[in-house]
């Protein structure tokens, strides 16, 4: 094991700005999963993230000089308040490099501590690359938010204050990772300490970096990361959280976006508050690993990293947290388009409850239907309703695992227009800030009609639009060519069943 980080762990200077954040008993998750279940509560430091123990860990050991000539960083919400608040408290010239689509309510937190706020870029690489530029130029201290051997070892005290809180049995511990600093540091100390205990590192299945380069053996860099769970959206490991976490963490699973949803839930419901999606991340593995291992009897932790989250984004957490927890399925139906046959189809549901019903005529002889219905039992409960429809004769499609139809088909549904032809359909991503709608239309220019549109904003730094271009064949190419010029990520979604279903 990484014997140097014990010591550094232990010499750490971090309780000047941190509190011993404390580990809380999950009443309701332990006895619903037969687990002790505890949670790690690193959302009440002071500016409701960790990331202030390695930010003043590794400024407080900085020279005079390296003092006087000021500290830089990149960040789009939690370091960059780490950072602000120490160089606030020693005395230091800050300033925080943050990407132009920061929501305002981080960027006035990151000043309130006297920071100068730099906005570059539409992405934290953006404003990483930026920041290194300005340290270069100015001669300006560079912090790094995690790929530092001090500010590994200043997360490492959460390491340190889970094991001497809980001096008894413990069988695993959950961490969150995006660049890896908070993993490395805390696995290096537990296993220097009680290497029994199990680390299992948790990361967003679509920013999978950690997990990427350790499969293959080497940091990789993904082509495209995910943006529900801004916290731990990295698309390359550091070096020396990469060395640590494939020596120290036992293992690497990930969490879907409705599983992070169906997590913060499940903090609300223990401790009456609002985990951010990379703060409940942990705790989403968990619940992952408990149910897939059919674990009983143990002795469970998971660290809650983070309350930063914008109140903007709790209508689509609330949405999505009960599919994450397997309690609503989404269907397509073709009922009779007659009278009396909606009254029919909710006699052969039953007494489940109907969570959602969109419909809008568009044929004489039959109706698609997109329909929520709650459940009890999971999976095999929403299994058994698609073969009890099937035996009563009704087409049904699951779309409960459809991302398109949960972001946009459902606010969508209205029937087919006979006069849309050529339509090929693009879901793209793009970097959310004032007037980045109406940019996004002028560089799509006019040589194509848009025949369909939807956008949603979920209150995150990127915007996801649903839109239908009519296309001739002999164009296809030409388009695609078209659109991978204008730089936002996007897929093509012709085949998707929901839109053939409800659109077309």
């Amino acid at each position: 094991m990484p014997q140097k980080y014990l010591k550094k762990i232990l010499e750490a200077r971090v309780y000047d700005v941190a509190i011993e954040t404390p580990l809380q008993d999950a009443r309701f998750l332990s006895e619903r999963f037969d687990n002790k279940i505890l949670i790690k509560r690193e959302d009440l430091q002071s500016v409701f993230s960790f990331k202030l123990r390695g930010a003043y860990n590794k400024i407080s050991k900085l020279t005079r000089q390296q003092r006087e000539r000021g500290i830089i960083t990149a960040s789009a919400g939690n370091h960059a308040q780490g950072v602000a608040l120490t160089g606030k408290r020693l005395g230091i010239c800050t300033i925080i490099v943050m990407p132009k689509t920061t929501p305002e309510i981080k960027v006035e937190s990151v000043k309130a501590f006297g920071a100068k706020v730099v906005l570059h870029g539409d992405t934290y690489d953006d404003a990483a690359l930026h920041s290194k530029k300005l340290a270069k130029e100015k001669g300006y201290q560079y912090i790094h938010p995690f790929d530092d051997p001090d500010v590994i070892a200043g997360q490492g005290t959460i390491g340190m204050e889970i094991l001497r809180q809980h001096s008894g049995q413990i069988d695993a511990v959950f961490i969150p990772i995006g660049g890896g600093g908070l993993a490395a540091g805390v696995s290096a100390y537990i296993k220097n300490v009680r290497p029994e205990i199990k680390v299992i590192g948790v990361e967003a299945e679509d920013s999978a970096c950690m997990k990427a380069a350790v499969e293959k053996g080497r940091r990789v860099v993904l082509k495209e990361i995910g943006i529900f769970a801004d916290g731990v959206a990295v698309a390359q490991a550091g070096k020396e959280t990469f060395r640590l976490v494939k020596t120290c963490v036992d293992e690497i699973i990930t969490a879907t976006t409705d599983e992070i949803c169906a997590a913060i839930k499940d903090i609300f419901d223990d401790t009456r508050s609002i985990a951010e999606p990379a703060g409940a991340l942990a705790l989403a593995g968990l619940k992952k690993y408990v149910q897939e291992n059919e674990i009983k009897g143990q002795t469970l932790v998971a660290i809650d990293s983070g309350a930063n989250v914008n109140f903007d984004r709790l209508r689509h957490i609330s949405e999505r947290s009960e599919m994450g927890e397997k309690r609503e399925g989404i269907f397509a139906v073709t009922i009779p388009e007659r009278p009396g046959s909606f009254k029919t189809f909710c006699n052969a549901i039953g007494k489940r409850s109907i969570t959602e019903f969109n419909y809008r005529y568009a044929d004489q002889d039959e109706a698609n239907i997109f329909v929520g219905v709650q459940l009890k039992n999971g999976d095999a409960e929403r299994l058994a309703i698609v073969e009890m429809l099937k035996k009563l004769k009704y087409p049904i499609v699951d779309l409960t695992d459809n991302e398109m139809a949960k972001v946009h088909i459902r606010h969508m549904v209205g029937g087919s227009s006979p006069n849309i032809k050529n339509e090929v359909v693009y879901c793209f991503v793009f970097p959310e800030r004032p007037g980045a709608l109406l940019q996004f239309l002028q560089k799509l220019g006019q040589r194509w009609n848009i025949s369909l549109f939807h956008y949603r904003n979920h209150g995150a730094a990127y915007g996801r639009a649903m839109v239908g271009l009519q296309v001739p064949p002999k164009e296809r190419k030409l388009a695609d060519e078209f659109l991978d010029e204008l730089g936002y990520t996007y897929t093509k979604d012709r085949d998707n069943q929901a839109y053939k279903i409800f659109l077309t």
